[in-house]
């Protein structure tokens, strides 16, 4: 719990300075989708943030002061908000990808969106496949922050019987979420290829329309003379994408230059991802099985690597982030708005710069002091309280 208290203050404290930048530095974006943006965070207002900030103080405070069923159902509607709080966020960044549900109002920089048809807004083509992929990988980085701690604990000999049971659920639960967000990412891919064909092109590297497209496991963009230079499986990208080998997969000659993503960086956050799924999953059943034959305690390489497996979920979260949203450039809502159209009129480069600078310099304190005290709490360890009987202290 401490752990989580510290992990919601920094996501606060960080958060809240996007809600600024809306009217700092995207004045006429916000204008443009203030009608969408309205209904959907407005919902997340009231029907999330409201619930998780309205039982948290008895999750954190309420230790021995509330029964414990009243502690455990207040834990379980923290974790609800927080899921709705996903929910309507993505909703949200999943219309400016697949924008439905609306009609354009006004003129030049007068012109705004008006939502028509409230729920071909939510369910647009992208939203439910988005919404599941962002709250998996939102499982993993959680699940394998307890892998982590429970494989340190192993290794210092410390807290065992905590140790035992939080890794014994915890590799199951990573399996299989793990080959859940397998079929998700399937499913999320070929949305992208249907509805954001420029945006699957950038992610593997397809300047030219071509069935039979291979997929390249990895590699490097030649921008320049339009190819890619790796280990390609001829014919894979068109079955994946299209569940035919032979049908052509949309290339960047079929886009506008002008039009093109980045192509490199797209390219390598996207393959980034991946490669972090490969490295989870490769290490969780490799885990599983030592553990089932009871030798994981003396795989003190294998203990190490799941130390470390933590920061595998928070680079494919980021880098999957930045392939959604680097990929739909030049585009700031898909085929309506472009970026440069978005941006307040009232600031220049220097004023973005110098903001950006300020809050590095910032976060970076936050981010410091934020695993001084992650690293106290669990080098501290679970303590059961000492009123209130806990499932852990009665374990023991």
């Amino acid at each position: 719990m401490k752990v989580f208290a510290l992990t919601f203050a920094l996501g606060v404290a960080t958060g809240l300075v996007q809600l600024f930048g809306f009217g700092t530095n995207w004045a006429r974006y916000s204008r443009f989708v203030g009608d969408v943006f309205g209904s959907a965070l407005g919902a997340e207002g009231i029907f999330a943030f409201f619930l998780e900030s309205g039982f948290l103080g008895l999750v954190l405070f309420g230790w021995n002061r509330v029964s414990e069923r009243m502690h455990y159902f207040s834990t379980i509607m923290v974790s609800l908000g927080a899921h709705f709080s996903a929910l309507w966020i993505v909703i949200a960044n999943s219309w400016m990808q697949t924008p439905t549900g609306y009609k354009i109002v006004g003129q030049g920089t007068q012109a705004r969106a008006v939502v028509t048809d409230f729920w071909a807004m939510i369910f647009n083509p992208s939203s439910m496949d988005r919404v599941t992929h962002v709250i998996l990988g939102c499982w993993l980085a959680g699940i394998f922050l307890v892998l982590s701690v429970s494989a340190y604990y192993y290794l210092k000999g410390k807290h065992l019987p905590f140790a035992k049971a939080c890794m014994k659920i915890s590799l199951w639960v990573a399996l299989g979420v793990l080959l859940l967000q397998l079929s998700s990412g399937d499913d999320t891919a070929q949305g992208v290829g249907k509805n954001q064909p420029a945006k699957l092109a950038a992610m593997e590297g397809v300047f030219k329309t071509q069935a039979r497209a291979p997929l390249t496991l990895f590699g490097w963009v030649d921008t320049k003379n339009q190819t890619v230079h790796g280990v390609q499986i001829p014919g894979l990208l068109s079955y994946l994408t299209f569940r035919n080998i032979d049908t052509p997969v949309q290339g960047l000659d079929q886009v506008p230059k002008e039009d093109w993503p980045k192509v490199q960086a797209v390219f390598q956050t996207y393959h980034t991802m991946v490669a972090m799924w490969v490295l989870m999953f490769v290490l969780t059943c490799v885990a599983l099985t030592l553990w089932r034959k009871k030798r994981l305690e003396k795989a003190r390489w294998v203990l190490k690597g799941l130390v470390v497996s933590v920061a595998f979920p928070m680079i494919a979260n980021e880098v999957g982030w930045v392939t959604a949203e680097m990929g739909r450039q030049p585009w700031v809502v898909y085929g309506l708005l472009r970026t440069v159209d978005g941006v307040s009129k009232s600031i220049n480069a220097a004023q973005v710069m110098t903001s950006i600078v300020m809050f590095l310099v910032i976060y970076v304190f936050l981010f410091a002091l934020f695993m001084f005290l992650l690293d106290k709490k669990i080098k501290e360890g679970p303590e059961p309280h000492e009123e209130g009987a806990s499932v852990y202290r009665d374990q023991l």
